[in-house]
């Protein structure tokens, strides 16, 4: 009998290895082109434009900035491409990169907290909070001030957002899902109806009120290096938090009941996992404006590539994410020249019916239509 049992183990035990190969093989490929297309994507992005540079010139004017001050010679580089390269387009495409990781990021997590694909970083009203924060900031002149009014209002109206929901929907120290997400739904009609109420004030202020509904389009234009470095610390500790958390993020798919039973702290799980969420979704609506469809549609297709394991969907979400709406802004920028549609418009009509798809795949799968 033990002579049978290790026939029969011996080709399952070939079929698993090989099966972890396949994975690992399938993962690593997965991350070896995605890097790539973020890289061409990156040159592209600074390339392209109402006024196109060469791809050897961005590369250098990226060297010289980039490597000890000497290493590269760009004095034959005519000073106006040098700034176009430089000042205008990196930062742009820097800060599309943040954007890009940072919501589809936040999108696995809501999608892991909640366990479902069609979850989204905006579900708990981090991204209403954040652009009725800028409303008032571009309402009362506080933008007109300064650069860093507007994005520091959207943050602190994310998570003010955030801790009313959170504080609303916890009870006895434990915060149910499904609470929570209602609550979330709630506070988005409202945080909408009051940010419908303060453009309504603005209509006799044209120049305010097109501002307002111009932002909350979404869009990289006209972003410097100093929103670059707004952006850029939220993003990498949000990231770093939710690699921390990534196993407690597959215990949380299995159910509450199975995470406390292994022992993850489950309520101390959330507030960590809602906080970096938050973080990453107010650094990208304080530097972009509102821009949907990432968080929901990047990690989905990721997932359905790599799978579910945290450990890697959470990094090949953030590369795909930056990769995808470098690539969307080029587009934006690109498809009726010399005016530029706003980003947020772009990725809606990209990402909607995606959504439906989903939605009516989902449908099929629990046996709907």
């Amino acid at each position: 009998m033990a002579t049978e049992s290790k026939i029969i183990e011996a080709p399952r035990a070939r079929i698993e290895r090989a099966s972890r190969g396949l994975f690992t093989h399938r993962v690593g490929g997965y991350f070896v082109v995605v890097t790539i297309v973020l890289l061409v994507a990156f040159v592209a992005g600074i390339a392209i434009g109402s006024a196109p540079v060469p791809a050897a010139i961005v590369a250098r004017v990226l060297a010289s900035h980039s490597l000890p001050h000497g290493w590269v010679d760009v004095s034959d580089i005519p000073e106006p491409q040098q700034v176009i390269v430089w000042l205008i387009r990196t930062p742009r495409v820097i800060v599309a990169a943040l954007v890009g990781a940072g919501l589809a990021v936040a999108g696995v997590q809501m999608q892991g907290l909640f366990r479902n694909a069609l979850a989204s970083p905006d579900i708990i009203g981090t991204s209403s909070g954040g652009v009725l924060g800028a409303v008032l900031a571009l309402a009362t002149g506080l933008a007109m001030r300064s650069i860093f009014y507007l994005p520091v209002m959207s943050f602190v109206g994310a998570f003010l957002a955030l801790f009313l929901v959170y504080a609303i929907a916890t009870r006895r120290g434990r915060t149910p899902v499904s609470t929570l997400l209602l609550t979330g739904v709630a506070f988005n009609a409202l945080i909408g109806a009051l940010t419908s109420f303060v453009i309504s004030l603005q209509w006799v202020r044209w120049e305010v009120a097109q501002e307002i509904l111009f932002w909350m389009m979404g869009g990289l234009d006209s972003r410097t290096w100093k929103h670059v470095w707004l952006a850029l610390p939220c993003v990498v500790i949000g990231l770093i938090v939710a690699l921390v958390y990534s196993r407690d993020l597959d215990v949380l798919l299995l159910g509450e009941e199975t995470a406390f039973a292994v022992g993850a702290d489950i309520e101390k799980v959330k507030r960590i996992i809602l906080t970096s969420a938050a973080l990453l979704t107010g650094a990208a609506v304080a530097v972009s404006g509102l821009i949907g469809f990432v968080g929901l549609v990047v990690p989905h297709i990721v997932r359905l590539i790599i799978g579910p394991k945290h450990r890697y969907l959470l990094p090949a979400s953030a590369l795909t994410g930056a990769a995808f709406l470098i690539l969307t802004d080029i587009l934006a920028r690109t498809v009726n020249r010399p005016e530029e549609i706003r980003l947020g418009i772009v990725t809606a009509i990209l990402g909607a019916p995606f959504f439906l798809y989903l939605l009516l795949r989902h449908y099929r799968t629990i046996g709907i239509g």
